[in-house]
């Protein structure tokens, strides 16, 4: 993690110095350490430490609730009152995903799902601060700039990484992690965010609507898992769920 965001600050930097952008202004730099602190690390960490004890297609049900998440931090942060419609929508949808992971870790909550349900919150919230501010800023700035406020952290964490586990570099995992770096954490989320300036954060989070199913189905393409019988059919309630809130929220 801390090596692709390091990579991706990098590539961050080029751009913002190719263009001779000026730095953000003052009153802008607490919304882009929101979304430093929950796209860059947060989310990346906590959903890391939650796969050590998760199967991919576990994670991908309970992430499955981070569009509904973001809706309702972008309802809280604009002041928009939701409708009744909404907050059933948003109550069965949690249902669903605390039954279903109840159900997969026999009774209780895990560790790793603790994990996952903190990743929701802290992505929410850079994703909803992010989207606010890509319609003050272009969106590839709005994450440019998160990337580069990450950066010493995330060279010291690079370092110390490096150090203490061993590095066995292949052609295979070098495209991986120049893709996981410039791809999806750079110009992916710079895609998002203009989209979400373009749209709004509501409707732009419908476009994640599909993320559950197509992870489970990866899962089990590239990764060999197997799913268990309640994983599609909690993904595809969650969908219903969310796609009902967004419905309210337009």
């Amino acid at each position: 993690m801390a090596v692709r965001s390091t990579l991706a600050a990098l590539v961050a930097g080029v751009f913002l110095l190719a263009g001779r952008v000026p730095l953000p202004e003052r009153r802008h730099w607490a919304g882009l350490a929101v979304v430093a602190g929950g796209v860059v690390v947060g989310f990346p960490l906590l959903t890391s430490l939650a796969l050590r004890t998760s199967t991919t297609s576990h994670a991908a049900v309970v992430v499955g609730l981070l569009p509904l998440t973001t809706a309702a931090f972008a309802a809280l942060r604009t002041g928009r009152r939701p409708s009744r419609t909404f907050w059933i929508a948003a109550v069965s949808g949690a249902v669903v995903v605390l039954g279903f992971t109840l159900a997969e870790s026999g009774g209780a909550l895990s560790t790793g799902d603790l994990y996952l349900f903190g990743a929701l919150l802290v992505c929410a919230a850079g994703y909803t601060e992010g989207g606010r501010l890509a319609g003050l800023m272009p969106g590839w700035q709005v994450i440019g700039w998160a990337l580069i406020l990450c950066l010493p952290l995330m060279v010291a964490a690079s370092a110390v990484a490096l150090s203490l586990e061993p590095v066995h570099l292949n052609a295979h995992g070098v495209i991986g992690l120049v893709w996981v770096a410039a791809g999806s954490t750079f110009f992916g989320l710079y895609v998002w965010y203009r989209g979400m300036a373009a749209i709004g954060i509501p409707k732009a989070s419908q476009l994640q609507l599909a993320q559950p199913l197509l992870t489970l189905v990866w899962s089990v393409t590239l990764l060999g898992e197997t799913l268990s019988p309640a994983a599609p059919v909690a993904a595809v309630a969650v969908l219903v769920c969310i796609a009902v809130t967004q419905r309210s929220t337009s």
